[in-house]
């Protein structure tokens, strides 16, 4: 696929989000991005908080946040949004007035001085006094221009806000088709060594060339690997591990941080070290003539995320901290398979043996897992009622992109390919434990992010240990993909009826879906229609309503997206009274 056909595509998905008429094609955008960015592991679980104005002097435009668990990094996200269906440039004035606005809305929030004038049931309310609450304490601070154009200019120089390094960065169209069309979360990684510290890093290779990896044995200086995670912050880490940093246990960074202070020579003697894998290295020649890796090409962490971060927040909360005598041992696991499905199983194993040791069930997150497989075995037999399209459920991140590019052999057969299986008919693994944990209604979970929720879905189908899976049936994964429209359509309802938290009502109201008509739903019904009746989705909006006033009444101040979820916010709307269903519903049995 052609830069030119990916951004006809991505157009093509904003418009299929949106209700008819509805004039938030920007906000849609801006979700679409930061949703990749969050699988890609480029940011945390991202939320869309619209604001444009003016306040006081100063214009102030902002699209989305997001948040690390801890309060300790903040992402902010300003999009220009044109619908484009040619390829266009954007002006670098354009991107840096964008950034601009974005800084000023930080530095008041920062100085306190935003929160009191803006509406008090907004998002952007709540988030600018949550950012006056944590902002002495955040350790990075990014803001990302997002454009369907494309930039000449990719990042712009470090700033300076109250006190904190803002880092500027743009993701054009043509930055977001790079990443769509490689399919993998480390593409532009490239962490050159002889930059990082000085010369090639000293390493044992075996090649592995009988194999679909080689491998590396290495000791990486702490300066290093603080500077890299300096560079790209959690992009390093591979996603999986990355949603875990902040629940695991403290005493493990606390004895970290105790080595680095008082023996930090003894670091390399107690530490465990880090495991990584990579796409390329290249090799040159140490001082003393040796081997070494001059750079590594798709770096990426699986093993070892709480280290290199604990070693860079250690050094800036403790600058007397010397990192020279610190090493790391690391072993560079190099992949050498042409099939990104087997490549991506292989490294779920690779992550899931090397933290064995902890416990992070990193096997629970696998796409090479029975239930996933078993999935997308239905997805690739099981067509819609019109006997033509199907469904398109992605086991394997980018599988979707390669089946395009393996059957779309001609333009004729992708365009058929396409109509078949458009991208509004894509599910990815993330996805589906988001429809099936709202529909059981568990709307806390949902809210708290994607890859948190795929935990906890995995734990909840995972069975006991010996235990035979349930097999899942045709009518099964038409239930499932019922579920699936229902949620989006809910999702596309709900965005431009309210000023904050839409995703959260939408989740919320899906789960009083399920507990008020749950049992009494044909679901089959709306399978066989590919999507519910106006009478069905008129009773949801209705929900969805009572569910936004239930939220706003309870909220207090904090922001939807945080207060979506706590279990005390799950018990209160579910516990709540809501409206009786019509009794036209044609998808209620029995109506």
């Amino acid at each position: 696929m052609k830069l030119l056909e990916f951004l006809r595509e991505t157009q093509s998905e904003v418009r299929a989000q949106m209700s008819e008429g509805a004039p938030f094609e920007e906000i849609a955008f801006s979700e679409i991005v930061m949703a990749h960015m969050a699988e890609i592991g480029m940011t945390h679980e991202p939320s869309a908080c619209h604001f444009q104005g003016r306040v006081g002097n100063a214009n102030l435009k902002l699209s989305g946040y997001a948040m690390s668990m801890e309060r300790e990094e903040l992402d902010l996200f300003v999009s220009l949004y044109d619908g484009v269906n040619e390829i266009t440039n954007i002006s670098d004035t354009e991107t840096k007035t964008a950034v601009e606005q974005c800084l000023r809305f930080l530095a008041m929030c920062a100085g306190g001085t935003i929160a009191a004038r803006l509406e008090e049931s907004s998002d952007a309310r709540s988030l600018a006094e949550t950012i006056q609450l944590v902002y002495d304490d955040l350790e990075q601070v990014r803001i990302f221009v997002l454009t369907d154009k494309v930039a000449k200019t990719k990042s712009f120089k470090t700033r300076e806000i109250a006190g904190k390094s803002v880092r500027l960065e743009v993701m054009d169209i043509e930055r977001l088709f790079r990443h769509w069309s490689e399919g993998k979360p480390r593409d532009e990684l490239l962490v050159d060594f002889v930059e990082a510290s000085g010369s090639p890093l000293p390493c044992i290779f075996v090649p592995g060339a009988k194999q679909d990896y080689g491998y590396a044995l290495a000791a990486i200086p702490g300066d290093a690997l603080r500077l890299l995670y300096e560079k790209f912050g959690s992009r390093l880490l591979e996603a999986n591990v990355r949603s875990f940093l902040n629940v695991q246990g403290k005493g493990v960074n606390a004895g970290i941080q105790n080595t680095l202070r008082n023996e930090p020579g003894r670091f390399m003697a107690y530490n465990n070290g880090i495991v990584i894998v990579a796409d390329e290295l290249h090799f040159g020649k140490t001082t003393d003539g040796g081997v070494g890796i001059s750079w590594i090409k798709g770096l990426q962490i699986v093993n070892g995320g709480q280290t290199t971060a604990t070693i860079f927040f250690a050094k800036r909360k403790h600058p007397e901290i010397d990192l020279a005598s610190v090493f790391v041992p690391a072993k560079i696991i190099v992949m050498n398979s042409q099939d990104e499905a087997q490549e991506e199983a292989l490294v779920s194993d690779i992550s899931r043996y090397a933290n064995s040791q902890n416990a992070v069930r990193q096997s629970d997150l696998s796409a090479n897992k029975p239930f996933h497989i078993e999935i997308e075995r239905l997805s690739l037999s099981v067509y819609c009622p019109d006997g033509v399209s199907r469904w398109f459920y992605e086991r394997a991140a980018g599988s979707y992109n390669t089946m395009l590019a393996r059957e779309g052999t001609t333009p004729a057969r992708l365009k058929a390919l396409k109509e078949a299986i458009p991208p509004g008919r894509r599910i990815t693994k993330t996805d589906l434990a988001k429809y099936i944990n709202a529909w059981d209604q568990k709307p806390d979970l949902v809210s708290m992010g994607s890859q948190k929720n795929f935990d906890r879905f995995m734990d909840s189908i995972a069975g006991k240990e010996g235990e035979e899976p349930k097999p899942i049936t045709k009518d099964d994964y038409k239930i499932m993909i019922a579920k699936a429209k229902l949620f989006r359509d809910t999702s596309k309802i709900a965005r431009p009826m309210f000023v904050a938290g839409q995703a959260n009502v939408a989740t919320y109201a899906i789960s009083v879906l399920a507990a008020k008509l749950g049992d009494r739903l044909d679901l089959e019904r709306v399978w066989a229609k590919q999507g519910g009746s106006p009478e069905l989705m008129a009773q949801i909006t209705l929900w969805a309503r009572e569910v936004n006033e239930i939220f706003l009444r309870t909220a207090n101040g904090r922001l939807l997206s945080e207060w979506a979820k706590k279990p005390e916010c799950r018990d209160i709307v579910m516990g709540s009274t809501f409206s009786a269903p019509a009794s036209n519903i044609p998808e209620i049995h029995g109506a």
